[in-house]
């Protein structure tokens, strides 16, 4: 299957992560979304890609091991910097949050459709120690 690319910009490019059963769960949420919010999170997406600018927290988030997340009100889209391919970002999921920190349960699901895309594997060998917590 054909990576889905959210954005390519001066210094990455934002892709969907790809599913064992070949399905893009990021793609198909944020196709879901109104394009009002479709457009903050192009926005979100476009200050990474071309600046590398993530130093708002209120925009973006760490989630640890690795995983980070585009913030918009209450969506998310958790993401984590590919190892098997240069410059590349690939966006997990999406979800509503609905108060406090990212569910763990939406965590773990970002990191096992993660765990299937061929750009992350190497990367994943490496950080999976470091979230058994």
């Amino acid at each position: 299957m054909e990576r889905i690319v959210a954005y390519a910009g001066k210094k990455f490019k934002i892709a969907y992560a790809i599913d064992s059963d070949g399905s893009v769960p990021g793609h198909e949420f944020f196709k879901a979304l109104d394009k009002a919010n479709q457009a903050k999170l192009s926005v979100l997406f476009a200050l990474l890609a071309d600046h590398q600018s993530t130093r708002n927290p209120e925009k973006f988030g760490d989630l640890g091991g690795g995983l980070f997340e585009f913030k918009s009100f209450q969506i998310r889209m958790p993401y984590a910097y590919a190892r098997e391919e240069r410059a590349l970002v690939l966006i997990a999921h999406g979800f509503l949050k609905k108060r406090g920190k990212a569910p763990r349960s939406e965590i773990e699901r970002a990191w096992r459709i993660l765990e299937q895309d061929p750009s992350m594997r190497a990367r994943l060998r490496d950080r999976r120690s470091d979230r058994k917590e």
